[in-house]
């Protein structure tokens, strides 16, 4: 890819890592915060209220995905993605200045509410937005490799969360950041969002979305562009992004999010340890991703996502027993890393595919809002879920919980078409891909002799 190709690569990447490195900071410094806004009680049962606000988070992420994917496809992606790093940065700042529950009671809580509500819109136009933009800016026939930086920034936010966990947990007292500790990320996420906002207001826009239409640009359609009405047009591919995201969201938010949780709560190892499990096994994950996606490329999408079906409905349940059994780093580390490899098959280039379904007046919102329904069902509540099965005295049944879910998403890359080939400039007037080059016609045979 030129130059061009990876400024832009560059710049949606970093935003993305600032969006969310606040998202999974939440989650990685929960059982630090967790006393701090509800009153004395079940260490589990302040995880599950925590929890629950992370769920809520999720439940917002289908508006987020309505109005910003509709603000990318009419206004452009450009401006949907600098309009996402600021609501992120909001929410940020009130975190970090939420009051504890000994100072204002619930209202601590309520802050923390609102916080994640603000999160929810950001990160449900996030995703689409990103996705999006960095589908379009690839070069031809590398669109896999391009869209797998969306989780190689995703991920790469979260090695960040967790250094910085790592960094005080070595630095600070267990005391020091049950008490005020845990604010340190949120500052840090606040500001580093002020820094990707100056970049993306600098970003170029996609030339496939400055074409649409032809010389009239987008305005040519704006009517109709975003709208309920021209997604309702492509009803099989919005229900089959929901489908193919079922088993993927809860693979993934299982194995990175909930991952530290279950390794300190469950398997009893420190928490240092589980953090640091986490950290190791993430980094050799997010350097999987291209590579990955660059192999979608020759190959197509669907072999990779079959390989990740397959490997979830049957490796989960034995993978979470061996690592509920793991007593220390290098058992645990293993076995995370091989859950993780499992999952590249998805997170590498589910942008890509979902992006490569829709035309261009409605693929924001298209990826954007079946998107965020299926994370809402099944990703934002794997953790609380977890923690049900667990506070229920049935903690393998939510291994089988996460299998059955990918053996659902099985079904449908075993049955959906294959998207590498589609041309995002013609998809859905006629045309779904980019025209194959005409064999050699043979020399005509030379007169007898």
């Amino acid at each position: 890819m030129g130059q061009g190709h990876w400024k832009k690569i560059w710049v949606g990447s970093a935003g993305n890592l600032v969006e969310w490195f606040d998202w999974f900071v939440y989650a990685g410094f929960a059982t630090y915060f967790a006393g701090a806004f509800f009153p004395e009680g079940n260490d589990t049962a302040k995880l599950m209220n925590t929890a629950g606000i992370f769920a809520v988070g999720f439940f917002m992420r289908p508006v987020g995905g309505w109005l910003l994917g509709r603000v990318a496809d009419r206004r452009g992606r450009k401006t949907a993605l600098t309009l996402t790093v600021t609501l992120m940065s909001a929410s940020a700042v009130l975190i970090a200045v939420a009051p504890t529950y000994a100072v204002a009671g619930y209202g601590g809580a309520a802050v923390l509410l609102v916080a994640r509500l603000l999160q929810g819109l950001s990160v449900g136009g996030e995703y689409a937005a990103s996705a999006t933009y960095l589908t379009e800016a690839s070069a031809p026939g590398r669109r896999g490799l391009a869209s797998s930086f969306q989780y190689v920034s995703m991920t790469a936010g979260q090695i960040l969360g967790l250094g910085i966990l790592l960094t005080l947990q070595s630095t600070m007292s267990d005391d020091a950041l049950h008490s005020w500790g845990w604010r340190i990320p949120f500052v840090i996420g606040a500001l580093g969002a002020a820094v990707v906002f100056y970049l993306r207001r600098e970003m170029l826009e996609t030339e496939v979305y400055e074409q649409l239409d032809g010389p009239d640009g987008p305005q040519a359609a704006a009517a109709e562009n975003g709208t309920i009405r021209a997604l309702l047009a492509h009803k099989r591919e919005a229900f089959l992004v929901v489908a193919l995201t079922m088993g993927g969201t809860v693979a993934y938010y299982t194995y990175t999010t909930y991952l530290t949780k279950y390794l300190s709560n469950s398997a009893g190892l420190p928490k240092q340890t589980a953090t640091l499990v986490s950290f190791c096994a993430l980094i050799v994950f997010a350097c999987l991703q291209p590579l990955a996606g660059a192999l979608s490329d020759r190959i197509g999408r669907r072999p990779l996502l079959i390989t990740f079906a397959l490997g979830s409905t049957f490796l989960t349940v034995p993978i979470m027993t061996l690592l509920k059994q793991a007593g220390s780093f290098w058992p645990a580390f293993g076995l995370s890393l091989l859950a993780l490899v499992v999952i590249t098959g998805y997170t590498s280039i589910n942008a890509c595919v979902k992006a490569e379904l829709f035309p261009t007046g409605v693929r924001a919102l298209g990826v954007a809002l079946p998107y965020a329904v299926a994370n809402a069902l099944f990703g934002g509540t794997a953790e609380y879920v977890a923690l049900w099965f667990k506070r229920s005295g049935a903690e393998s049944g939510y291994y089988w919980y996460v299998a059955g879910c990918a053996a659902v998403s099985l079904v449908v890359y075993l049955t959906m078409r294959e998207t590498r080939d589609i041309d995002l400039a013609t998809v859905g007037k006629g045309h779904t891909a980019a025209p194959a080059p005409e064999p050699a016609k043979a020399p005509a045979p030379g007169p007898a002799s």
